[in-house]
């Protein structure tokens, strides 16, 4: 049973960033391909146990550790594709002060250095995962999370607009495990500011939609009360 097209694996060049190395890059795409790989695997698998249009008792416990799995694979693929898509060479420290980014944190954390502290101590977290950025796409709200491996901390219906990994593997070549804070400062530095802008783009719908909601609401509650008599429906001339 076919399951979809095949994942395939993105080309990223992000070779002479600041303070992460080739080296580690190359590492650590070849290590995105085998989640790619994985998920392409594990998809293929599940599709052939599901042909038969059964899973019996016997096939249960095989079935539910591929499943499993490829949580953990497929998340590993798209986190990744995240970040490596947030990354640049000749990125920039921070973003454009008027951005629609540095005005989000503002809104939510008094200023975006409040915001990056609060982020960088996200990623400074013990345990391996991702600190990740998010928007609610029902208020606006910024918002950051730690998210364990790949799957779990996950906020249902947000929306990822900065992702960083903090798994050894994304800076043990260039830090020792105690440098996490200097491998964050170096993320940083390389970060793609237009790509994150335009993650809050896809959030825009959203909002609008929850902007008339919320209208809409308001709209009952006041008719409602001056069905009540407790406000008029005269209007000022």
């Amino acid at each position: 049973m076919k399951m979809g097209g095949a994942y395939d694996v993105k080309p990223f060049d992000l070779h002479g960033l600041v303070g992460i190395s080739d080296r580690t890059l190359e590492m650590h795409l070849k290590l995105y391909e085998g989640y790619v790989h994985g998920a392409n695997q594990l998809t293929a698998e599940i599709g052939e146990m599901l042909k038969d249009g059964w899973i019996d008792h016997e096939e249960m416990p095989a079935y539910s550790e591929l499943t499993r799995r490829l949580g953990f694979e497929y998340n590993g693929m798209i986190l990744h594709e995240y970040y490596f898509e947030n990354l640049q060479k000749g990125g920039a420290i921070k973003p454009d002060r008027g951005s629609a980014f540095v005005k989000a944190a503002e809104d939510n954390f008094g200023t975006y250095d409040m915001w990056k502290l609060d982020f960088s101590s996200v990623g400074k977290m013990r345990g391996v995962g991702w600190a990740m950025c998010y928007l609610d796409p029902h208020n606006g709200r910024l918002s950051n999370h730690w998210v364990s491996l790949h799957e779990q901390g996950h906020v249902v219906g947000f929306i990822p607009i900065l992702v960083m990994d903090v798994w050894e593997h994304a800076y043990l070549l260039d830090y020792k495990p105690a440098e996490r804070a200097s491998y964050i400062e170096a993320f940083f530095a390389n970060v793609d500011w237009r790509r994150v802008e335009r993650r809050l783009q896809f959030g825009e719908p959203a909002l609008q939609e929850a902007a008339r909601g919320r209208e809409d609401r308001l709209g009952r509650f006041v008719i409602g009360r001056i069905k009540n008599g407790e406000l008029s429906d005269r209007r000022e001339s």
